[in-house]
Order: structure tokens, then sequence, then C-alpha cells
């Protein structure tokens, strides 16, 4: 008799999962509660869907900051490079583009879903628009699942609900449910990969501002610890900052309760002390007799330009023939290391991913089973693992979506 396998949530991991089992001829049935399947994919990458990074498996696991090395059998398994060439195969051209993130060159990511829908699909999936409510356990081996419209009995049962993170594309936290009911551990559900909030009124001064070719340092002031550094942009808003290095700083942190943070800002990372002195020279000398606000037009953006002269002191009126060292000594100061307080994290549903989740040590790595209840599976964001930006945490999902459905596939005995 065929093995059943019931997968629960039809995202990243899931889909994977699903289409992976079909191919070792499982007779696999998909759960989803939301209409549509992959709605997170759909957002990802502002729309474009960063599907991967093209990196190697070392690589990897250091931008997983949060139980990296539980995750060495799953890429192994199934490498950054092999997903590559899964989608190529499946009739998804991609492209590779800075930082090493790959992309769908459609620059579209409802054809990463599309795609990966089919995959399930063709491999034999159904996909059923009903929601999960309770894990059937009988005697330590998971025997089906109760949903809102019925019971599935099954021989294998895997997990890929998600986190909690933007919760209008489902992820509300089922699985954590599901895991707990079996026995499993929760660590603290955190965001990560989330937008910064500050006090600072300068943020909502200059909302919208989004900046280039800056270095981001995260600093603790109590230990006087640089706890993150990073070189790209950055967006100032309403409640603070945001944008690719504020997201990728804000994993390093477990809780802000803890520091007393800064961000700090390197506005012209590309210039020395001295050569930023000699260009400031050379401004004021091409505005000799103008006010001093009035000759930063070409070093800086327009709204960056009053927070620059608040935080400097010097009278917006003073002629530039009347700046002297010392103030330039100050003002380069500024702008090499520009200071925003960081009060906290934006709420875990504005986060790309979720920190936390069901518990490694909990989980058999080289299968992706529950060490707890034999037949359950997990994979994809409910699992205690996340990562940078950059296409790791998608990664994430296809391998431990494969690793798990392949493993479920085999799971029945008899």
């Amino acid at each position: 008799m065929k093995n059943k396998i019931v997968v629960i949530g039809a995202g990243a991991s899931g889909l994977m999962a699903a289409g992976t089992a079909g191919i070792y001829g499982s007779v696999v049935t998909v759960l989803e509660k939301n209409q549509r399947v992959g709605r997170k994919i759909a957002i990802t990458g502002k729309g474009r869907c960063n599907l991967t990074n093209a990196c190697d498996v070392q690589t990897f696991i250091s931008n997983v900051p949060t139980n990296g090395k539980f995750l060495y059998s799953a890429i192994n398994n199934f490498s950054p490079y092999d997903t590559m060439d899964f989608f190529q195969e499946q009739g998804l051209k991609i492209k590779i583009e800075r930082g090493n993130r790959v992309f769908p060159v459609s620059d579209k990511a409802l054809d990463v879903v599309d795609t990966m829908r089919d995959y399930a699909v063709k491999n034999g999936a159904r996909i059923i628009n009903d929601t999960a409510k309770a894990l059937i356990i009988n005697n330590g081996k998971v025997t089906g699942v109760k949903t809102e419209k019925q019971n599935y009995d099954c021989d294998s049962v895997i997990i890929c609900c998600g986190g909690m993170s933007y919760p209008l594309t489902g992820s509300t936290g089922d699985g954590y449910i599901l895991a707990k009911q079996a026995g499993h551990t929760i660590a603290e559900i955190k965001p990560s990969l989330v937008p910064l909030e500050s006090p600072d009124k300068c943020c909502k001064d200059m909302q919208g501002l989004s900046l280039k070719n800056i270095t981001l340092k995260l600093e603790d002031k109590k230990s006087n610890k640089i706890l993150y550094s990073d070189f790209g942009e950055m967006l100032f808003t309403h409640f603070g900052i945001s944008g690719p290095t504020v997201l990728s700083a804000s994993s390093h942190i477990k809780n802000t309760d803890n520091y007393d943070l800064y961000a700090l800002i390197d506005l012209k990372p590309a210039l020395s002390n001295e050569q930023l002195d000699t260009r400031l020279l050379r401004d004021f000398s091409e505005n000799i007799n103008k006010a001093v606000s009035n000759s930063f037009s070409k070093l800086l953006p327009k709204k960056l330009i009053p927070v620059i002269l608040q935080r400097w002191g010097v009278p917006f009126d003073k002629k530039c023939n009347s700046i002297t060292k010392k103030e330039r000594t100050q003002l380069i100061s500024i702008l090499k290391n520009f200071e925003i307080k960081i009060s906290g994290f934006r709420p875990v549903k504005e986060a790309i991913v979720t920190s936390g989740g069901v518990k490694v040590s909990e989980i058999n790595p080289k299968t992706m089973e529950s060490r707890l209840c034999k037949g359950l599976y997990f994979a994809g964001e409910v699992i205690d693992v996340d990562a940078y930006t950059g296409g790791f945490n998608l990664q994430i999902a296809w391998s431990t979506g494969k690793l798990s459905g392949e493993n479920a596939a085999y799971g029945k005995e008899e």
C-alpha cells in the first residue's frame, strides 16, 4: 500500500515537500487555508522573489545566524545550486544579480508560485482548501489530521505552516500549536529581518529618504561593541529606519531591552576623513560668500541637509568663508558617524521572517522528523532557524521541504 502523507501549508517548503514525496510514489494531500497557494512567495523580493543565493554550503551556513549548523544535512542534500538547477529543469529561467541573489528572469514572483504549484500537482499532490486544527496521535505516532471539514488518515504529516510574519499570507502560528500538541518546545517567537524603531525626530523628518552606498553599524553603547556592520542601502520612515542593511542588522538583536542600541551611519564611506575635508573645502570655496546651508546640494540629499545642519549646530546663515577648521572637523565626525537611537523592533507581523519556532534539538536534522512523535516532520519557517536577506530563508524552505518530503515518503515500514 502506498504511503499516505498530509502536508500542512502550501508555501515554499510545503509545495517542495509535496512534489518531492509525490515523486517517490506517496499519496499526498496538501491542506492550505488560503484560497491561493504560495501567498508569501508571491510578495517576497518586492514581488520579484529572491529564490536563493548562488553560494556554496559553507557560505550559506555562515548566513544563518540562528541554528545554522542544524541545516548542514538539508543544505548538502539540496544546495543553492541544486535549487537553481531545479527551477531551470521546471522551465523557469533564472538570473543572478548583485550579492549572488537569484531571481526569475521575468522578475515575477508569481512565476515561482506557479512553478511550485505545478511541481506538486504534476507529481500527484491534491491541494485542498481546508484548515488543520489538530494532529491525531496514537501510541507516539501521528496517524491523521483533524481539519475544519473532516479528518484525514495518513502515515506521515509534514508541518509547513510558516511562522508569525506577514499574517495576511496565512502565517499565524498554527504550526506552533500543532507542534506543541505533539510535545514539542517552541523557542521564543521574535521578529527577524524587520525594520527598527527610533525615537529620533529626524527619522520622521526624513521619511521616504533612501540612502545608497552607506555603511551601517549597529553599536551597543552599554558594552561599546559593534554588533553588526554592512554596506548598502537603507531607508528613513515615520517610525525609524528600514531597508536591506537595517533588516540584516535586526537579525543580530535577540532582545532590544538588553542593549543601548544606536545605528551609526557613515554617509560617505568611500571618503577618508582627509578626503572628505578636501571635498568640504572645495564646496565651501565654490560658495564662498553664500550661507553654509546652501553649500551642500552636491554632497547630500535635500532632506538630509537641515538634519545635518541642526546636529552640527552652526548657524544656517553663517557664510562659508567663515567656517573654521574645528567646525569642519565636527561636521566630518557627524557625516562619518551619523547616530540614530534604536528603541525596538517593528511588530512581528511586519517582519520578513520569524525568529524562534520548533526547537531544533527535538528534530532529526538528517530527516526533519520529530524526535518526539514518529511520522511527524517539519519544514521551513516553523523551525527555529532564520537567516539574513539575500535568498537564504527561501533556500531553507526548499532544502528542508525536499528533505522532509523524501524521508516522509520512505517513512512507512510495513
